[in-house]
This record gives C-alpha cells, structure tokens and sequence, in this order.
C-alpha cells in the first residue's frame, strides 16, 4: 500500500494496522503532513505500530525507480479512476496507491498510470471516503483470489 503525501496521522496508523494484519508492506511518499514519531499515529496502530513493515520515501519518482513495477502491478485510486476496484488484478505483487486526505493525487502520477486507474463506488450522499477506509477495502480485494490470504484466513 503507498500513501503519497497523507497529511492525518489517524489515518496512516490505521492502514499500518491493517497492513500488517494481511501481511502487507505500508510505503509513504513525503513529505508527510505529520510526524511518524506522533502518539496519534503509535495511537491508531495501537501497540501494533513498531511491527509494521514500513519504508518512507521521499519522493514517488524514487519509490518507482527503487521497486520498479512491471505493467499490470500498479492500481492508483482516485474518486474518477475509470475502472471499479472490483476488478482489481489478483497477482502476488500490487502497488494500490492512494493521495493525501485533501488533494488526491498529484496530476503527474494520475497520467503517468492513466491506463490503470480505479475507484470505489459510492453515492451522490458524500464526497468520498475517509483514506484509511478506501485503502482496507482496496487492500481487502486485491487479496480476494491470493491462495496464501486464504489459507491462513480459514484457520482463524
């Protein structure tokens, strides 16, 4: 899961949390609008937030060019993304990338991956959703089909 400049520390704990519930590595693309050392984000990971598998990068041009996708690993979320994040592909390596709580993500990485845009539905009733609740769901779906989530999913 990648956060490009997240500016609420509530959130990012959140999504560590989760990250590390399914096993997922959290990377955040600065700068961030918070300290990583808050008690607010120790506070939303709860006791959990030591153990997340975190790498903070300071730009996104360094985060590709360190783990270098291939076509097909990268699933960018924007509320006008052109596909349903139901059909998110179901591979072993997926890069769901999420903006920050006010601005979305930048136009330049939008275009850069136009052709890999997704978006979760939702009614007229509200805006968007919180950022920490669309990565869970986006994350959640991209391991629907994952043979390894379900095996040790079924033993719970």
């Amino acid at each position: 899961m990648v956060f490009v400049t997240p500016e609420i520390h509530w959130n990012t704990g959140n999504a560590g949390r989760t990250c590390l519930a399914v096993g997922a590595r959290l990377h955040l693309v600065q700068p961030l609008g918070f300290s990583l050392d808050s008690k607010e984000v120790r506070r939303a990971g709860l006791d959990y937030w030591q153990e997340v598998d975190l790498t903070v990068w300071d730009s996104f041009d360094e985060m590709i060019a360190a783990l270098a996708p291939k076509p097909g690993e990268v699933a960018v979320f924007s509320k006008a993304g052109a596909r349903s994040f139901w059909g998110l592909p179901q591979i072993q390596r997926l890069f769901l990338i999420f903006g920050s709580e006010t601005r979305g993500l930048p136009e330049s990485i939008l275009a850069r991956y136009a052709d890999c845009t997704y978006h979760i539905p939702i009614t007229d009733r509200t805006r968007s959703l919180n950022l920490s609740t669309a990565a869970g769901i986006a994350l959640y779906e991209s391991l629907r089909g994952a043979p390894a989530f379900h095996a040790w999913g079924a033993s719970k």
